[in-house]
């Protein structure tokens, strides 16, 4: 098919026409990435063809290597959700929500313990939207309005986002791109660290206890130093699937004593020792198996576990203009000592565990059984895995037929402001899609392409897309209908209002450092 020659500014359009497709679908339709990832894909495919002059076996390579691309993430994101089922149908979630708040004394104090410390960890270990879904009724228990405790929920663990999912994001970030996540994992949780404290200072804010907001502000510096340098220790060791599980685990660890001392209970001794405590630390007891496993998985046996790798090599493609691919390997896949593998490897002790002792109160009402727990895992992957592929299909087709090249030369144009409207890049495709992973594909190779062009350091202008996505995945409008969705006459339109505005306000903060970074560093 002969390629339709169009001036340059038309030609940068169609490049940017799938993008433009999946946020009109998502933002005007209220299309899920299910159905709006496929729209993308096609058009990317189409512009492809008939404008940048793919074939048919450029077309074809791509999808191959998105293929091992989408399954690199989805690995983790299955079993992650096999993971979640396992333990939340023991039990072990809710026994943890219920007695979580009595541990805080105070809006203040309760708001930073459940949403941005609890929260933090439930991302660490779960992700998926199921922070907000389980934090907005536990404040609204305690007395908070039905929009603020959502509002509060969706904040609080943003910071987290990256590193959550048991490193979802990062590793998408990771297989997209192609730089090494030893390059990465510093400067990503070093930003981080920045977003943590705008976190911690926006759930303040959010719950309306200004008096003590100049009293807490220690508190919350202190945590962030705790939480986010965890994060950037464990992630600067490699375990990037619990960075964020073992900083929520860490800030927990810390702050449960330092608020616990603060509250003036009416209570014996006995009353305090009581089952009701030991039920919360058994909750967690899932958690401190899989970080054995992974850890385990990862420092002792890895050598073991990754003899087994997917890595086909694929042939060089060009398009009729002359944009070429060189051969090569796309993402390899380590069968048995992936994240998704190990996570697989710790769901089956934690099952093991649970119908050793049986469940904790609170479990649902149904028996605790393996195919109950597989046909929701299979129920909610669906979705994820259509989305998921097609974003990741269309974002591989565009690099291969030099669209992301060319609107990474657009971009170049920007000069000296890239690196601050680089985190909003990155919120931009997270508050499109609902996801940072998702970001992370449509726009992180457009972002190593841009920072190159520029000359400007490739690990700080990734670190900054994944902050973007983090921060404006929470404020998503798929974000707020699943934080919305677990409490009754919270105003979808008031929450997206309050998350924007403290999400924009950290957007700005990160853009800032991250300009400075990049005129220090060039």
């Amino acid at each position: 098919m002969p390629v339709v020659t169009l001036p340059v500014p038309l030609l940068v359009l169609i490049a940017l026409a799938p993008i433009l497709v999946v946020l009109y679908l998502m933002l005007g339709r209220q299309w899920g990435g299910s159905r709006a990832g496929p729209a993308g894909w096609l058009t990317a495919a189409a512009g492809s063809v008939i404008f940048f002059g793919a074939g048919l076996q450029l077309i074809l390579v791509a999808s191959a290597k998105a293929l091992l691309l989408a399954l690199f993430v989805l690995y983790i994101i299955w079993m992650a959700l096999l993971l979640y089922h396992t333990i939340n149908d023991a039990g072990a979630i809710s026994a943890i929500g219920q007695e979580m708040p009595g541990l805080a004394q105070g809006r203040a104090a309760q708001a930073l313990l459940l949403s941005w410390i609890f929260g933090s960890f439930l991302q660490g270990a779960t992700g998926f939207g199921v922070p907000a879904a389980v934090v907005a009724p536990l404040l609204v228990g305690v007395g908070f309005a039905a929009a603020p405790a959502v509002a509060i929920a969706l904040v609080g663990h943003m910071w987290a986002v990256t590193f959550g999912s048991l490193g979802s994001s990062f590793l998408s970030l990771i297989a997209v791109t192609g730089v090494p996540g030893q390059e990465l994992a510093g400067p990503v949780a070093g930003l981080l660290a920045l977003v943590a404290l705008g976190c911690g200072l926006g759930v303040l804010w959010l719950a309306e206890d200004r008096p003590v907001l100049r009293s807490r502000i220690l508190f919350v510096l202190f945590l962030t130093a705790v939480m986010a340098g965890t994060q950037w220790l464990i992630a600067r060791a490699g375990l990037y699937s619990l960075a964020s599980l073992g900083a929520g685990l860490a800030g927990l660890l810390v702050a449960i004593p330092l608020l616990s001392r603060e509250t003036r209970r009416i209570s014996t001794p006995e009353q305090r020792r009581s089952a009701k405590q030991r039920l919360l630390l058994v909750a967690f007891i899932p958690y401190g198996i899989l970080i054995g496993v992974v850890m385990i998985g990862e420092l002792l046996l890895a050598d073991i576990l990754d003899r087994i790798v997917i890595n086909p090599s694929f042939p060089a493609v060009c398009t009729a203009g002359g944009y070429c691919t060189p051969a090569g390997h796309a993402r390899s896949i380590s069968v048995f000592g992936h994240g998704g593998a190990l996570l697989l490897y710790a769901t089956v002790l934690i099952f093991l565990w649970y119908k050793w002792r049986g469940t904790l109160p609170g479990a649902p009402e149904e028996a605790y059984s393996a195919s109950t727990i597989l046909r929701k895992t299979v129920r909610g992957s669906i979705r994820p895995t259509i989305g998921i592929y097609s974003l990741v299909a269309m974002a591989v087709i565009m690099e291969h037929a030099g669209m992301t090249s060319l609107l990474a030369g657009v971009l170049s144009h920007s000069g000296v402001l890239f690196p601050f409207l680089s985190p909003f890049i990155g919120a931009l495709g997270a508050f499109m899609t609902g996801s940072n992973t998702n970001s992370n594909v449509i726009f992180g190779e457009l972002q190593r392409q841009t920072a190159v062009e520029l000359g400007l350091s490739v690990p700080l202008i990734l670190a900054a897309q994944n902050a973007g996505g983090a921060v404006g995945s929470n404020f998503a409008p798929a974000k707020v209908i699943v934080g919305t969705s677990t409490v009754q006459g919270a105003n979808q339109g008031v929450v997206l209002k309050l998350v924007s505005k403290t999400g924009v306000l950290i957007l700005i903060a990160v853009g800032l450092i991250v300009f400075g970074l990049a005129a220090f560093t060039s």
